[in-house]
């Protein structure tokens, strides 16, 4: 049995009564179909409605496929009387009317401007899109669309719902033709300017819409999304980017409209910064790296060099970068270097003439750091572990070179 819809006729009643005329289960959720309803049901890409039926919430709406049943599902349990009050959440219903009324708007702006058709809409607590069949607008049309749609927005034009058979329907200057379908069509009109199939919730006038602010603009193959805010949502958008400019501002010294060339100018600056530290880390490296060799313990015809850095001194890239500068740049070389600080880290590493397996002399000096982290192949190997001294990692690395020592015998 089918609900008499009311917000067909009325979309700011909140408040009415009904009498319960079915009740449904479905996996283990309660719902109930009224005589009649103010309450909105997904649908035509708008979200449904939320309020409540006596004490018990109404957490969702939907339409059932069988019959066209509006199914209210309730939040817990079950309402045991026939009779009940409903009472729609108006924040959430007019934040629907708002960007519901402002998509009409927009798309018969799109379409007189640029002559582009919405041929999609979605409506979330998050967003508002439309798809257009164009995706080649340029930035003149987008604005030439959005400043028509805020303009029929101050002209406060009347909007009105009506119902025509679908050959009237046929005969009129509709912005889309709808499906042929029995039975008739309801139509909203906003004042000498849109007239579109719709059976969502709207605005008595355009005015309550109060602003349209198109906020991004994403090409898809052959459409163009273009995402907007009406109303509170649109205000909410402007504070948050007033907030952000006027932070920037304060920090960056300078006005709103040089902003952006300042920011370029301090990202060039800072790629020129990080260029230059790059630059002096590669000096940096080279000499520690000699360090390292003057330091160096030859055995035979191996160089074995070990050494325990402060993590205040080194971090892991830079230890990686380090041991393969000089293993890769000296033949016969074994490195045995490691980190100490508030994690520890070792990295092992041998040129490929040089003998020796580094996989395994890590994980004898893991279990001096009590970590089984780690891994790697003969030539290189490298783990880290809990926090340790520059003594604790000395031992680790001082079991690995004992084991280093039985392998290039």
């Amino acid at each position: 049995m089918k609900s008499q819809r009311l917000y067909y006729t009325d979309s700011y009643t909140t408040r009415f009564k009904a009498n319960i005329i079915e009740r449904v289960e479905a996996n283990g959720r309660h719902a109930v179909i009224l005589d009649q309803t103010f309450f909105y049901p997904t649908s035509g890409g708008q979200p449904h409605d939320t309020g409540r039926l006596n004490d018990t919430a109404v957490t969702n709406v939907t339409i059932r496929e069988a019959d066209g049943a509006i199914l209210h599902w309730l939040g817990q349990g079950e309402i045991w009387f026939d009779a009940v009050v409903g009472e729609i959440d108006w924040t959430r219903r007019f934040d629907h009317m708002q960007q519901h009324t402002g998509q009409h708007i927009l798309s018969q702006a799109f379409l007189q401007t640029a002559e582009a058709e919405t041929i999609g809409f979605h409506l979330s607590d998050n967003s508002v899109t439309i798809d257009l069949n164009s995706r080649d607008l340029q930035p003149e049309q987008i604005e030439q669309a959005e400043f028509l749609a805020n303009q029929v927005i101050w002209q406060n034009r009347l909007i009105k719902a009506r119902w025509v058979t679908a050959a009237q329907a046929q005969k009129l200057p509709l912005r889309k033709i709808p499906p042929v379908r029995e039975g008739k069509l309801r139509l909203i009109e906003i004042d000498k300017f849109d007239l579109t199939a719709c059976g969502g919730t709207h605005t008595a006038a355009t005015g309550s819409v109060g602003l349209i602010k198109i906020l991004k603009l994403e090409r898809r193959r052959d459409k163009l999304r273009v995402e907007f805010a009406c109303g509170q949502r649109a205000l909410q958008d402007y504070r948050l980017k007033n907030s952000i400019v006027n932070n920037l501002t304060a920090q960056l010294t300078t006005g709103a409209p040089e902003i952006l060339s300042t920011v370029t100018r301090m990202q060039a600056e800072a790629k020129e910064n990080r260029r230059l530290i790059k630059r002096q880390q590669n000096v940096l490296l080279k000499m520690q790296a000699q360090e390292l060799w003057d330091t160096a313990v030859k055995q035979g015809s191996i160089t074995l060099i070990t050494h325990v850095f402060r993590d205040d001194e080194l971090d892991l890239g830079q230890l990686r970068a380090l041991s393969n500068q000089i293993t890769r740049q000296n033949s016969q070389t074994i490195t045995l270097l490691g980190i100490a600080g508030k994690k520890s880290f070792l990295m092992f590493n041998r040129s490929s003439d040089a003998p020796g397996e580094m996989n395994q002399l890590l994980k004898v000096a893991m279990q001096v750091l009590g970590s089984d982290a780690g891994g790697g192949s003969a030539m290189t190997a490298q783990g880290g572990g809990p926090a340790a001294d520059t003594d604790k990692v000395k031992q680790a690395i001082d079991r690995a070179e004992k084991v280093l020592q039985g392998q290039i015998r």
